[in-house]
């Protein structure tokens, strides 16, 4: 169950910290306004306060995993949102960061 809700919280936060720099990126570049910037920045709020449920209680760790995490979800937002076509290195690349994901977060530690 901890893997699972651990899997969630970063999923939630991976929505609310791609689509917060996604909409500052559409306030700022598409001139779409300040109400997308706004909203942009509650959502980047947002994830930090996601970050925080995390089971792990180590800072460092939960960033450095979810930084995996934001790689690969930012190519999947990319490809549903602005499709996008990743090539096959962008595939490889991703799927390496969620290798690295799973070793920091999931491997058996004493």
């Amino acid at each position: 169950m901890t893997v699972a809700r651990s899997l969630l919280l970063f999923a939630l936060a991976a929505v609310a910290e791609i689509g917060g720099a996604w909409l500052v990126w559409q306030g700022v570049r598409e001139h779409r306004g300040l109400l997308w910037i706004a909203a942009g920045v509650i959502s980047l709020g947002v994830y930090g306060f996601v970050a925080t449920l995390q089971p792990d209680a180590n800072f460092g760790r939960i960033l450095a995993a979810y930084g995996g995490v934001f790689v690969a979800g930012s190519l999947a937002w990319a490809m549903v949102v602005d499709r996008f076509r990743p090539d096959q290195w962008d595939y490889l690349g991703a799927a390496i960061c969620l290798i690295g994901v799973a070793v920091i977060m999931y491997a058996p530690r004493k």
